[in-house]
């Protein structure tokens, strides 16, 4: 028989499963941006745009991540759609930042392999990186579809006009936060393929 759980233990539990509810439910409540930002993807999938992602850390695995399932989806019958990380070439990423200093090395990729066809979706914990940002703001000067995946309160990312979409995991919890990316970014994948399946939703007549 297994030990009894002592009040102190359950009420780590529940909070360890609380917070994640209300994560999942507050990104629930944000279906309609997030949408949003799906069928603006897709237009710029359906012209011949690519995806590129960019982030630091956990969230550079997470850009690859993102990549991958864009370009090598796992449910047979889906499209592939081109997708790329910035932060897949080593010899770039710390080449750029000897050089031109870390803040500067997604920005300086973008400056070079940037179209303004593109989508930039830069991904940062809690909305404070400044290499992402600057990402961000180089994506937007040449014309790209801007999307951040952030956290917390969404920081100086999500509230800087050069986001187009910003998509908020509502977390203080940098583990959550995670969690909730992800859970994000396959949703766009999910709903970017399902704006494509659906005959008309992408005809010029329909764009905004």
């Amino acid at each position: 028989m297994a030990p009894p759980v002592d009040a102190g233990d359950r009420a780590a539990v529940n909070d360890c499963f609380s917070r994640r509810t209300e994560a999942g439910q507050l990104l629930a409540g944000d279906a309609e941006p997030v949408a949003r930002a799906c069928h603006d993807m897709a237009l710029r999938f359906h012209r011949g745009g690519r995806l590129v992602v960019f982030g630091n850390g956990g969230c550079s695995a997470d850009a690859q991540h993102l990549a991958v399932e864009f370009v090598h989806p796992v449910i047979v019958g889906k499209r592939a759609l081109p997708a790329f990380s910035l932060t897949n070439d080593v010899a770039t990423v710390t080449g750029v930042a000897r050089q031109q200093g870390f803040d500067e090395v997604f920005a300086h990729q973008l400056r070079y392999v940037g179209d303004p066809a593109d989508i930039a979706l830069g991904i940062s914990p809690d909305g404070c990186c400044p290499n992402v940002l600057r990402g961000l703001e180089q994506a937007a000067e040449l014309g790209m579809l801007t999307i951040a995946l952030v956290g917390g309160d969404g920081g100086p990312i999500a509230a800087h006009p050069a986001v187009q979409h910003a998509l908020i995991a509502r977390s203080a919890d940098p583990a959550v936060v995670k969690e909730v990316h992800v859970t994000m970014y396959h949703v766009l994948w999910e709903l970017v393929h399902v704006f494509f399946e659906q005959p008309g939703v992408l005809a010029p007549e329909v764009i905004r």
